[in-house]
């Protein structure tokens, strides 16, 4: 009888640590998956004929951003979330956003411009000069922006499993976004940039990486590439939330 109990005390000790080492590496994954957060961006541009101080002085204000089919109803979103991101990075520039640019161009009486305006930019890849410059001086801004929206993925994938339960998920998302910064004085292009931004967590929440913080990151990173002010090093939004 006392080997017995004996046996049954080793087996349910032994029990007991293979369970609190099984505790301590579900607990050891889940704080790994919660944290690792992977961003890969290759973020270029280039700049035409704008120079430092041309946005600040001169204005940039929003127009229709152009998205990939299927997902026509984000282009306000898009341009929302790039707006906001541009006032926090640089409040130096005065914004019209688009929904200011769109009453200031309808009470202008351009409307059938500005849609004809779109129609020939598909195909060619250029806005009428003659369109750009009623549009300048309906919104009073010299630059206007307009985002592209190329692509935009999202999706999630098992990683680790226990008894054919999965407890722990790659989400991921991509997106590639483009921008140009257009001269309504000249009709040219004078400055572009594009991003290609793939981000991946681990984790263990059901939840997607959604579309608003996909785009606020592939917008700051092109931000950051617009010409500086003078005697800027980096951008006026990091410095003053530095103080």
């Amino acid at each position: 009888m006392d080997r017995i109990i004996s046996r049954g005390r080793n087996l349910w000790s032994g029990m007991m640590v293979w369970l609190r080492m099984l505790i301590t590496c579900l607990t050891f994954m889940i704080i790994s998956a919660c944290s690792l957060q992977q961003n890969h961006s290759t973020a270029q541009h280039q700049s035409i004929d704008l120079a430092s101080g041309d946005l600040t002085n001169y204005g940039l204000a929003f127009i229709s951003p152009s998205t990939v089919t299927g997902r026509e109803e984000d282009k306000q979103a898009l341009a929302f979330i790039v707006g906001r991101v541009l006032k926090e990075e640089r409040p130096d520039i005065r914004q019209i956003s688009l929904p200011q640019s769109l009453g200031a161009i309808n009470n202008a009486g351009l409307a059938n411009e500005y849609m004809q305006m779109f129609r020939d930019y598909q195909t060619t890849g250029i806005f009428s000069q003659d369109t750009l410059t009623d549009i300048g001086s309906a919104v009073n801004a010299r630059y206007v922006i307009q985002v592209n929206l190329a692509s935009f993925n999202q999706g999630s994938r098992g990683r680790y499993s226990i008894f054919g339960y999965r407890l722990f998920q790659t989400k991921h998302a991509d997106i590639r976004m483009f921008i140009q910064i257009w001269d309504t004085s000249s009709g040219s292009i004078a400055w572009e940039g594009v991003e290609e931004l793939i981000l991946a967590e681990e984790t263990v929440s059901e939840k997607v990486i959604n579309f608003t913080t996909v785009v606020e990151a592939s917008a700051r990173n092109l931000i950051k590439l617009l010409p500086q002010t003078v005697g800027s090093d980096e951008p006026i939004g990091h410095k003053a939330a530095a103080r």
